[in-house]
């Protein structure tokens, strides 16, 4: 837009740390703005005062610096060029290549209209046993990681980028160290997979306040190939407490009377913005979906505060990384995860026998956790006890690890295999049939 034709004005009337405030008409919510050249977002109108988010902070900023309105909102250029890209918060090429040329459309703007929702009946196969078995996730649903900061949950969502049975995958990584931005990008290169991965990045280099674009900007690109090129979408976003911590910073430097755990009272709104962008369209208007997995970082294993808290109440269901100190790996924990959708697929988009394998080896490793605390209290094994224990062993090595990768067939000839190993048939409590079908001949 020329000069001659913006919004300028030179006369601050207040600045905190990270805002701003001036007089100005004919301002729109969510404009975009430069600050003394420092890119500048309005957050907030009350007749003519307006005050900017100054997304670098506002140190150096004098009151009679220069406040250019650039009559837009935040924006991405959206076309089929950008799978295989990295962008930044504000939707420009981090890695070399050219400018995106395309159709530009605001971001953040509403999720679907409930009527054009249809509910989520196609599997979402993420390749992670784990949680492909216990978990089974259906495209449209919208559901967080649980993981404590030492978890390698970055190394998970690389995985499911790779693994994952979906057109596009669509990374949103917010304060993500270099080595974390760098093992995504060598990842995706040296695995061939980057034609259908675009990736959206807020490094710890960052100003922190930039992290509240990128999950618009992943959702934007989503809705462009799930609406537009009907293809079934799977975004991941990391880590949704960084996102939430940030949020904090901008309501504390605007004076905002802080709610739980120091977090702004609009936390649950603000959740609830990006995850009700999970969608599966119906057929008629092209069967596109967009199916949301997110990390939620927990502090020291709390799962009351505020972030974990409200996200629970927004998603369906959530899944918890543990690590096995038996098998010296990191598993995909089956007692503490729940996915709240999985009955819609789980033997009906995938094999018969699911269901049953799944409740069946979930009861026996609960077998096994019980015979772990009787011999940690002194008490006598029984036969059974021991074939579970080695059982659980098998089980959480073979198809709980996260590094298992296995198509939700294979997941279901080992569970078979290892009940066949260590228990007679009528010891797992399946079905006659299914027994027949599908216990191992040998």
């Amino acid at each position: 837009m020329a000069k001659a034709f913006q919004k300028i004005y030179t006369q601050i009337t207040a600045i905190t740390k990270a805002t701003c405030s001036l007089k100005a008409e004919g301002v729109g919510n969510d404009e975009l703005a430069t600050v003394n050249g420092k890119l500048a977002q309005v957050v907030k109108i009350i007749g003519d005062e307006v005050t900017l988010q100054v997304f670098q902070g506002t140190e150096g900023i004098p009151t009679n610096a220069e406040v250019v309105f650039l009559g837009k909102a935040p924006s991405l250029k959206v076309s089929d060029q950008l799978a295989g890209r990295f962008f930044n918060a504000y939707g420009e090429p981090i890695d070399g290549g050219p400018a995106i040329e395309g159709k530009e459309i605001e971001i953040g703007g509403p999720s679907v209209n409930p009527v054009r929702r249809k509910q989520p009946s196609e599997l979402i196969a993420t390749g992670i046993a784990g949680i492909d078995l216990n978990n089974t996730l259906v495209s449209g649903q919208k559901i967080p990681f649980f993981a404590d900061p030492d978890q390698p949950y970055n190394q998970v969502m690389a995985n499911v980028a790779l693994r994952a049975e979906a057109d596009k995958i669509i990374l949103g990584g917010m304060g993500l160290t270099n080595d974390d931005y760098l093992y995504f990008k060598n990842v995706f290169s040296n695995a061939g997979v980057l034609d259908h991965i675009v990736s959206f990045v807020n490094t710890t280099e960052n100003p922190p306040v930039e992290r509240l674009l990128i999950p618009d900007m992943a959702l934007t690109a989503a809705e462009y190939f799930a609406v537009e090129k009907h293809e079934k979408v799977l975004v991941l976003l990391t880590d949704m407490t960084l996102y939430a911590d940030a949020l904090a910073i901008v309501s504390n430097r605007m004076d905002q009377i802080p709610s739980k755990d120091s977090m702004p009272g609009s936390l649950y709104s603000d959740l609830a913005k990006i995850y009700e962008k999970a969608v599966q369209f119906p057929e008629s208007i092209g069967g596109g979906s967009i199916t949301i997995i997110a990390v939620t970082t927990l502090s020291g294993g709390d799962i009351t505060h505020a972030i974990p808290d409200n996200t629970g109440y927004i998603t369906e269901g959530q899944l918890y990384l543990r690590r096995d100190s038996e098998i010296g790996k990191v598993i995909v924990d089956p007692f503490r995860s729940l996915s709240r959708l999985k009955q819609l697929v789980a033997g009906k988009k995938t094999r018969e026998d699911h269901p049953q394998v799944m409740n069946a080896a979930v009861r026996l490793y609960a077998d096994a956790a019980n015979a772990k605390t009787k011999k940690e209290n002194g008490f006598d094994l029984t036969d059974y006890d021991n074939r579970c224990l080695d059982f659980a062993r098998d089980y959480s090595r073979e198809i709980l690890a996260i590094d298992v990768n296995i198509n939700t067939v294979q997941m279901l000839d080992v569970a078979w295999t290892l009940f066949g190993k260590y228990f007679k048939p009528e010891e797992v409590n399946i079905k006659a049939a299914l027994v027949e079908k599908y216990w191992p001949k040998n």
